[in-house]
């Protein structure tokens, strides 16, 4: 398989920002209003936004290239970088997004490996994130990988509450 993947700088920060856009797009597009989600989209993805994400101790970006073409990319969160209070046990996958013309290539389990070995190189005892209730692809990847609901918890998508259900996995 010929797959790359790089952590992002802060030189990456257009492409991060377009591939950010694209894939949260072309994943909720068809399920949302078009202005709550662009409204999302404008607020969640913007440059002093993902610059201050970049920044931050902790919390940790990387693309996956195919053939060397940008695919997707990979968030993960450790310690106060975690979006919910988890403990300094656990890592939290925030962000796991491929672009559609990539899917069904094995690039979304390269990106979940990539955040189990992030875990295990930091001694941490579990990997943990919030998927969409609606989002059925998802929460099937997850189960699949052997991760089982923990709870819930809200999301807004502008200023529409949405439910995300809590996922963990023990390593």
């Amino acid at each position: 398989m010929n797959v790359t993947i790089t952590m992002c700088v802060l030189e990456d920060l257009h492409d991060l920002q377009a591939i950010s856009r694209d894939t949260f797009r072309e994943t909720f597009e068809d399920q949302n209003s078009p202005e709550q989600l662009e409204n999302y989209i404008n607020q969640a993805f913007a440059l002093d936004q993902l610059e201050k994400e970049l920044s931050t101790p902790s919390s940790y970006f990387f693309f996956i290239y195919w053939h060397q073409a940008l695919a997707g990319y990979l968030k993960v969160n450790m310690e106060e970088a975690q979006s919910e209070p988890m403990g300094t046990q656990a890592l939290e996958i925030e962000r796991i997004y491929i672009k559609k013309p990539f899917h069904q290539l094995g690039l979304g389990k390269e990106l979940f490996q990539k955040a189990v070995d992030m875990a295990l190189e930091h001694h941490k005892t579990s990997i943990w994130l919030g998927v969409w209730e609606k989002n059925e692809q998802a929460l099937a990847f997850y189960q699949k990988l052997g991760f089982v609901k923990t709870g819930e918890h809200s999301f807004y998508m502008g200023q529409e509450k949405q439910t995300d259900i809590l996922m963990a996995k023990t390593l």
